[in-house]
């Protein structure tokens, strides 16, 4: 099985789970990628130094300044913690960014999110020579422009696009969150599919709100792209992949 799993900041915590999960998968011969996010520790970064964080439709507004923050965060900071966590629990994980081989190409800057990109353009050679070597790539959503700087990508968009690329067999987002909620204030609503067409009614009526956005429209770049088994699901099970592979959270479906 290929296997894109994506770790949401909000989810991530001491408990090494999904870790040890994937490191399991992959021993057993399935070809994982695990992209992280990590929301909350830029956050904390950002306040000590004196930057406020502000959001559009559940994307931050990063300037150049903050970059520099997300950068050191991301890619050395998280990437580096969950590379040698997953390696106590027997996978040999590799810590890769987008910028790396340019698997991640910034594309649709959006102007009023400062260095963010709205959208990316994926090269899957470097994620794919590393699986079929039996490493497990864990990617920080940084992507490279054409001029040569470093963008934020929501890892969202990030894990969405790279699944659809690799034309995954699965694409599975945790998050802190049992699935897509019909009332995002009542967590007794969450639905178990959601078609691409119903996704765009629920976005022209303002269902979808705050971080969930991001989710959805990595969800759906991944089953538009090619990604066979798309699913948002909650991180707390025991067994939190197999979980959602068997119908947890909710299945987003073509």
């Amino acid at each position: 099985m290929r296997l894109v799993v994506k770790y949401g900041g909000n989810a991530i915590t001491g408990d090494d789970n999904v870790l040890r999960e994937l490191a399991e998968r992959t021993s057993a011969g399935d070809k994982c990628v695990l992209v992280h996010g990590g929301g909350p520790m830029i956050a904390s970064a950002l306040a000590r130094g004196g930057i406020t964080s502000h959001f559009v439709e559940g994307l931050r507004v990063t300037d150049d300044a903050a970059m520099e923050i997300v950068e050191g965060v991301l890619c050395a900071t998280v990437n580096k913690d969950l590379v040698r966590r997953l390696q106590v629990c027997g996978a040999r994980a590799v810590g890769i960014s987008g910028q790396d081989a340019s698997l991640l190409r910034a594309c649709c800057i959006r102007e009023e999110l400062g260095r963010v990109a709205g959208d990316v353009r994926v090269d899957p050679v470097l994620v794919e020579t590393l699986t079929e070597r039996g490493f497990l790539p864990v990617v920080s959503p940084v992507a490279i422009g054409d001029d040569g700087r470093p963008y934020n990508v929501n890892a969202d968009v990030a894990a969405g696009a790279i699944a659809g690329a690799l034309a995954a067999d699965a694409y599975v987002v945790l998050t802190d969150v049992a699935g897509v909620r019909a009332d995002p204030a009542d967590p007794s609503s969450t639905v178990r599919t959601l078609g691409l067409a119903e996704v765009a009614h629920w976005r022209a009526e303002g269902r979808l709100q705050g971080g969930m956005i991001p989710k959805i429209e990595g969800a759906e770049r991944a089953a538009r792209d090619g990604a066979r088994y798309v699913s948002i699901a909650s991180v707390r099970p025991l067994r939190p992949i197999e979980a959602a592979l068997a119908g947890g959270g909710t299945r987003i479906t073509r």
